[in-house]
């Protein structure tokens, strides 16, 4: 699996810890940027790469049998409050992003609805707690039951 990873001046510094973390622990990390601290940049530049990545992978995939695009490739985007990198993120076909600020919201986003882009609020998550809610997001796979599927469905139609 390829992570995609993008962050934002408020971001940075966790993106960074995490992008390490990641990479130690065998992952395939694709750093989007931005490259430097750079406090006159801004978060919508880093969620459309990272988004367009996702999108780009989903597209190859829809039409197989699987619904499971998230196992392909996943993007992690962080500034400050999360919101704002997680709306520009779901603006893209195909890309379920969510943000996600505990363990439980984790799993939970990743068994029932398949998330494919993980959006973090670097001021409400300190390393640590990144760390777990990332591992837990990478490791729980997507339930698969006939009714997540309908409503993945159900969301996919609204792309069109």
């Amino acid at each position: 699996m390829t992570i995609y990873i993008g962050a934002d001046h408020r971001g940075f510094e966790l993106k960074e810890a995490l992008k390490k973390y990641l990479l130690e622990n065998s992952y395939q990390v694709v750093d989007m940027g931005n490259d430097h601290y750079d406090i006159n940049d801004d978060y919508p530049d880093f969620a459309k790469l990272v988004a367009q990545k996702i999108s780009a992978t989903s597209a190859e995939l829809r039409g197989k049998e699987t619904q499971n695009y998230a196992e392909e490739a996943r993007g992690i985007l962080i500034c400050r409050s999360g919101a704002g990198v997680d709306i520009v993120a779901n603006k893209f076909k195909g890309v379920r992003s969510a943000l996600v600020t505990d363990v439980n919201q984790a799993e939970l986003v990743r068994k029932d609805d398949d998330t494919n882009v993980l959006s973090l609020a670097s001021e409400l998550s300190n390393e640590e707690q990144a760390k777990k809610i990332t591992d837990v997001w990478l490791k729980t796979s997507f339930s698969g039951l006939e009714k997540d599927v309908r409503r993945i469905k159900k969301v996919a139609e609204l792309d069109k």
